[in-house]
């Protein structure tokens, strides 16, 4: 079988070293397409493969029309937003991701972001404290679960709402379950979204959740910017000028949120939340990994279409 690994961004040179060793141990034929700038050199590139690992890059019809032969698609990464999950259900292709690989580097930079933004980007005025501060995750996946380990050291009491989780086991952890979302944001002094960009959530963070947040409030986004309704953010944050919005994920109205919000506005110039050598070699050997447990075994664990 030929795997292609085709990443816009590539994998670190020990990631990408990983992943030919795993391939071609189990029998299979590695091949790279890297730092491609045009689409027809992936649909070139896709003609003959039977899998393909990638990370950002887009799979939509136009690729799967393309790969006649292809089986499996893994993404390198919780997210799973930029494969046509129904395309690929269509043409019978199997998608996984490698959910848990990058929560240790996504949780970090929350608190790295968290940190930065309420000491006042190190400006030499004084800013505050997480000790005491009651931290509300939305959502209670792997990312979020890291987070709450870490915020303990911080001294945080942690809550979180997740419908799909057993809330009991969860209160047995020694975390707070809150009944709604509505609460997460009126009680949490720090709210850290963790969901997914469906076509439930997209835009659902908008003013009615913000405008609720505790005086002093940050909200923290390393999920997916499509959740933020940006024009509800900046309108209700310049209302309430006590609030704070940091995120991986410059938003599309970044510089109206620049001028209108100031320094209480801070995202980085491109998602940084699995930008980490440790985090790009996990998921490059998980996908690798899964890849060769799915034409040895069909084992499909992590498979998000169906």
């Amino acid at each position: 079988m030929k795997v292609l690994v085709a990443t816009e961004k590539p994998f670190a040179a020990a990631a990408v070293n990983g992943i030919k060793e795993i391939v071609e141990g189990a029998g299979h034929e590695c091949a790279l397409l890297e730092k491609y700038t045009e689409k027809a050199e992936l649909l070139a590139a896709v003609a003959d493969a039977n899998a393909l690992i990638i990370r950002s890059d887009k799979v939509d019809a136009e690729v799967l029309d393309a790969a006649k032969e292809l089986k499996i698609v893994v993404r390198a990464g919780a997210g799973y937003d930029n494969v046509d999950l129904e395309a690929a259900t269509a043409h019978g292709v199997v998608v996984m991701n490698t959910p848990g690989q990058n929560a240790n580097a996504v949780a970090e930079l929350v608190f790295g972001m968290l940190v930065y933004s309420i000491r006042n980007r190190f400006n030499g005025k004084a800013g505050s404290e997480l000790l005491g501060k009651k931290l509300g995750l939305l959502a209670f996946g792997n990312v979020s679960r890291n987070v709450a380990r870490i915020a303990r050291g911080f001294g945080m009491d942690v809550a979180t709402y997740d419908p799909f989780i057993d809330a009991d086991k969860v209160r047995a952890e020694g975390f707070e379950v809150v009944d709604s979302q509505a609460e997460l944001f009126k009680t949490c002094d720090v709210i850290s979204l963790h969901i997914p960009a469906t076509p439930e959530t997209r835009g659902s963070i908008g003013a009615a959740y913000i405008g609720s947040m505790k005086k002093g409030g940050v909200l923290v986004n390393t999920a997916r910017k499509e959740v933020i309704n940006e024009a509800e953010l900046i309108a209700t944050m310049a209302e309430r000028t006590d609030l704070r919005y940091v995120s991986d994920l410059m938003m599309d109205a970044h510089a109206e949120a620049v001028e209108k919000l100031g320094e209480r506005y801070f995202a980085t110039p491109k998602k940084m939340g699995a930008q980490t050598a440790e985090a790009n070699i996990n998921a490059g050997l998980a996908a690798a990994n899964q890849i060769v447990g799915f034409f040895k075994d069909g084992c499909t664990r992590f498979q998000v279409n169906k």
